[in-house]
């Protein structure tokens, strides 16, 4: 027991660990995995309190108060609905114990801790989580020229209403069935839901 009240006391209860592929059935977060829509583990990282799950849907979170207490708070992110940014990696010094990846999900600031001897597997999943920020980054670019493109379409529309082509009910139901479809049609392209293709890439367990 004080064995572990120092550790935590210390800090050393949050180097994690990163959980070879064989054993991810035996953590927590392999509960929360949704294997009947094909979710699939890539990388999980492990501390005495948490677990990071980085699967090809989401980033799953277990969150743990303290390295001694049972309870659990689950965060789920999905990717179709969640923004990566800021990835950064500190790699360890010559006494340091650590490497330390950094990233914004969802706006909320993230730091991991995990032990050095880990140094490889994590630059591999720096190089995963920074495509896939970049991949983000460009799609949200280009659903706001989409969407510009779409309310010029949209303009367009009213301004033969306008000329008496059309009346204004049916420039409605126009513009209105144009945007769903296009909306539905793009939708797959700029918010995408499945990144395992970027995880087979850079992950080299």
């Amino acid at each position: 027991m004080f064995k572990k009240m120092a550790s935590d006391a210390l800090g050393l209860s949050d180097i994690g660990i990163v959980v070879p592929r064989e054993d991810f059935d035996k953590t927590e977060s392999d509960d929360f995995v949704k294997h009947e829509k094909q979710e699939k583990i890539y990388f999980l990282i492990k501390t005495k309190s948490d677990e990071y799950c980085f699967t090809n849907l989401a980033l799953i979170h277990v969150d743990g108060t303290s390295a001694m207490s049972k309870k659990r708070t689950l965060r789920r992110y999905d990717y179709e609905t969640t923004t990566f940014t800021d990835v950064t990696l500190e790699t360890a010094g010559t006494i340091d114990l650590d490497v330390e990846i950094k990233f914004t999900v969802a706006g909320v600031p993230v730091s991991i801790d995990i032990h050095k001897k880990f140094d490889t597997e994590i630059k591999d999943l720096y190089k995963a989580l920074h495509e896939i920020s970049t991949i983000m980054y460009n799609n949200t670019i280009k659903m706001e020229y989409a969407q510009q493109s779409l309310n010029l379409a949209a303009s367009a529309v009213g301004r033969n209403s306008s000329a008496g082509t059309v009346t204004p009910s049916q420039s409605f139901e126009q513009i209105t069935r144009f945007s769903n479809s296009w909306l539905v049609e793009h939708k797959k392209e700029y918010k995408r839901v499945d990144y395992g293709d970027v995880f087979e890439l850079y992950i080299n367990q």
